[in-house]
C-alpha cells in the first residue's frame, strides 16, 4: 500500500460500506445548503424585526420543534429502519428554504426555520444511526472523523458563499441554492437502495421501550456527555449563529463579505481538529482530546475580548475552530461507547435532544446577555463554560474506543 493508501485508509478506514460514502456526501451538501445563510442570518433577522426581541428566536427556532422530535426519531429508527425516517426528513426540511426565501416578517422566518429544523431532526438523528449501526468501533473515531470533516468542509464553503451571494442579490434568493442542495439530497437518498430499503431490526418490546432507554440514561457517563453536548450547542447556536454576527456587524464594522471569512476560518479549524480528534480519540482515549479542545476553545473565546484587527481575528477564530472541532467527534464517539447497542437509537435520541435545548435556549440567552453586558461578557461566558464542561469529563471513567 503506498503513502496517499496508508494517508486514504488513516481519514477513512478501507472496507467500510458504500452507503458510508453515501451519507458522507448527503452530510456535506445538507451542512453547505445550511450554512449558506449563516453570515447574514441573524442581521436579515434584525432587518425585520429592528427592536431585536426576536432576532434569537430565528435562531432558537430552529431548535424548537427538534427538542421535540428527537427522541421518537430515535426510537422511531429503531423500530421502523433508518432509511425510510431520513428520506422523509430530508422532504420535510426543504419547505425550511422556500418559507425563508419568501420571508417578508419576522414570524414567516421563524416558521421557515421551524419546518427547516423539524426535517433536521429526522435526517441527523437517522443518519448517525445509520452511522453507528455499520462503523465497528475499532475505527468508529477515524470514520466519524472523515464524515464530520467533510460536514465542516460543506459549512466552510457554504458560509462565504452564502456571504459573497448575499451581496449581489437579496438575502431571501440566498436561499434558493438552500433548496437545491436539499432536492439534491434527497434525489441521492431516494435512489440509494442501501438507505431506502427499510432494515430495521429486530429488537424485542422490552428493547424498544421508553422504560429501557430511560433505565440507561441512568448511566452517569452517558448523562454527562449529554450534558457536555448541551453546553456546546448552547454556546455555538448562542454565540456563533447569533450574537457574533452582530458584533462583528455594529461593533467592528465588518462588512458581511468579511463576517463570512470570519465564520470559514473558524470552521477551517473545526474541518482539520475533527479529522484528527478521530484518530487521537481511538489511539490516546476520548478524554485527553476533549479536554485539549476545551482548553483550546476557552483560550479562543478570552482572545476574542483583546482584538478587533482583521487578520488577528481571522486566527483566533481558526484557533477556536480546532478546539471546538475536538469535541464533536469525540464526544458522538465516547456516547456510543457508552450506549447499550440494543437502545442506541433512543439514546442518541436524547442526545441530540439535550443538543437542540441548548440550541434553542443559546441564541435567547446571550441575546439578553449581550444586550445588557455586550459582548466582553459573553466571551468570558464562553471561556467559563468550557472550563466547566472539563470538570464533567474529568468525572468519566471512559473506556476506549
Amino acid at each position: 500500500m503506498g503513502i496517499g493508501g496508508r494517508l486514504r485508509d488513516r481519514l477513512a478506514p478501507e472496507k467500510l460500506p458504500f452507503v458510508y460514502y453515501e451519507l458522507t456526501f448527503l452530510a456535506f451538501a445538507i451542512m453547505m445548503g445550511m450554512s449558506l445563510p449563516s453570515s447574514f442570518l441573524p442581521i436579515m433577522a434584525q432587518g425585520l424585526d429592528p427592536s431585536g426581541v426576536l432576532v434569537g428566536m430565528v435562531v432558537s427556532a430552529w431548535f424548537l420543534s427538534r427538542v421535540f422530535l428527537n427522541l421518537p426519531a430515535g426510537m422511531l429508527s429503531d423500530r421502523l429502519g433508518r432509511g425510510r425516517l431520513l428520506i422523509f426528513g430530508l422532504g420535510l426540511s426543504c419547505f425550511g428554504p422556500i418559507l425563508c426565501a419568501f420571508a417578508t416578517n419576522i414570524y414567516v422566518l421563524i416558521l421557515g426555520r421551524v419546518f427547516w429544523g423539524a426535517g433536521t431532526a429526522f435526517y441527523f438523528m437517522n443518519n448517525y444511526a445509520l452511522l453507528m449501526d455499520i462503523l465497528p468501533a475499532s475505527v468508529r473515531g477515524r470514520a466519524l472523523g472523515f464524515f464530520q470533516g467533510l460536514e465542516f468542509i460543506g459549512s466552510f464553503i457554504g458560509a462565504p458563499v452564502g456571504a459573497f451571494l448575499a451581496a449581489y442579490m437579496s438575502f431571501g434568493q440566498v436561499f434558493y441554492f438552500s433548496l437545491v442542495l436539499a432536492l439534491v439530497s434527497l434525489l441521492v437518498a431516494w435512489r440509494s437502495n442501501a438507505i431506502r430499503e427499510p432494515k430495521a431490526r429486530s429488537l424485542t418490546r422490552e428493547e424498544l421501550s421508553l422504560r429501557e432507554v430511560f433505565r440507561g440514561l441512568k448511566t452517569w457517563g452517558i448523562i454527562a456527555v449529554c450534558l457536555c453536548s448541551f453546553l456546546r450547542y448552547f454556546i455555538n447556536q448562542g454565540v456563533f449563529q447569533t450574537i457574533f454576527q452582530l458584533y462583528l456587524r455594529e461593533g467592528l464594522l465588518y462588512s458581511i463579505e468579511a463576517i463570512g471569512l470570519v465564520l470559514s476560518a473558524r470552521i477551517a479549524g473545526q474541518v482539520v481538529s475533527i479529522v484528527a480528534a478521530g484518530i487521537l480519540s481511538d489511539r490516546l482515549g476520548r478524554k485527553p482530546v476533549l479536554i485539549a479542545g476545551y482548553v483550546i476553545s476557552a483560550s479562543g473565546f478570552l482572545a476574542f475580548t483583546l482584538m478587533g484587527d482583521f487578520g488577528v481575528m481571522l486566527l483566533t477564530a481558526l484557533l477556536q475552530g480546532i478546539g471546538e472541532g475536538f469535541g464533536f467527534t469525540t464526544l458522538i464517539a465516547l456516547l456510543t461507547d457508552l450506549a447499550p447497542p440494543e437502545i442506541r437509537g433512543g439514546v442518541i435520541g436524547f442526545y441530540r435532544t439535550f443538543n437542540d435545548v441548548g440550541g434553542f435556549f443559546g441564541p435567547i440567552v446571550f441575546m439578553l446577555v449581550y444586550g445588557a453586558s455586550g459582548a466582553a461578557t459573553v466571551f468570558q461566558l464562553c471561556a467559563t463554560l468550557n472550563l466547566f464542561s472539563i470538570v464533567l469529563v474529568l468525572s468519566l471513567r471512559a473506556k476506549r474506543g
